[in-house]
């Protein structure tokens, strides 16, 4: 399943142009599709304290990736809030093949602990990564979200920037191929992912 849905990613990526559609009998297409951005196996830390990769530990034929930090006062929650509404309108088959990850910019306050509580007022089963800054903005570079140049938090974080919030999907491959803006709705992430998934079956 995971081989399968390299394929459709690439698929996608060369079929549907930058928010545009494919054929007139496929339905529309919401992402934004670019070139293969790498994945990097650094682990970072996981609400439970342990280790976490973005390659070696995400099994599921998909992963959403969201930077972001819990004490954002509107972009995160709205992203986090449309991610989790969007689940709920996939069956649980789809449901159970997507995995959805935030990722901290602000991890003096987010600690592992913090993050938990956050998520869970989400989804459950949503992962949280802290870790360094330095570490995390290493990570968030090559997926093209770019940390460092938020604007600087007190704590040490960083708030990210407009251009820096979108949704990532990574595949198989620990690739990523397609990507959300930060006004997706719901309704619009959950025909992507069950495109994405349904041709992959």
């Amino acid at each position: 399943m995971r081989r399968v849905l390299v394929a459709v990613l690439v698929a996608v990526g060369l079929t549907a142009g930058a928010c545009g559609g494919g054929g007139s009998a496929d339905p529309k297409f919401y992402g934004i599709t670019h070139d293969a951005y790498q994945v990097l196996p650094d682990p970072l830390t996981d609400t439970s304290g342990k280790p976490f990769s973005l390659v070696d530990d995400t099994h599921k034929p998909l992963t959403l990736v969201f930077f972001g930090y819990t004490h954002c006062p509107d972009i995160c929650p709205m992203v986090m809030s449309s991610l989790a509404s969007a689940l709920t309108r996939l069956s649980d088959s789809d449901k159970s093949k997507v995995q959805v990850v935030f990722v901290t910019t602000d991890p003096s306050r987010d600690t592992p602990a913090v993050l938990r509580r956050y998520l869970d007022r989400y989804n459950k089963a949503f992962i949280g990564l802290t870790g360094p800054i330095d570490e995390i903005s290493k990570i968030a570079l090559p997926l093209a979200v770019y940390v460092a140049q938020g604007q600087k938090l007190p704590s040490g974080g960083y708030d990210l920037n407009t251009h820096s919030t979108q949704v990532t999907a990574i595949g198989a491959d620990h690739r990523a191929r397609v990507l959300w803006d930060m006004d997706t709705s719901s309704a619009q992430f959950a025909s992507d992912i069950h495109t994405l998934l349904q041709k992959a079956s």
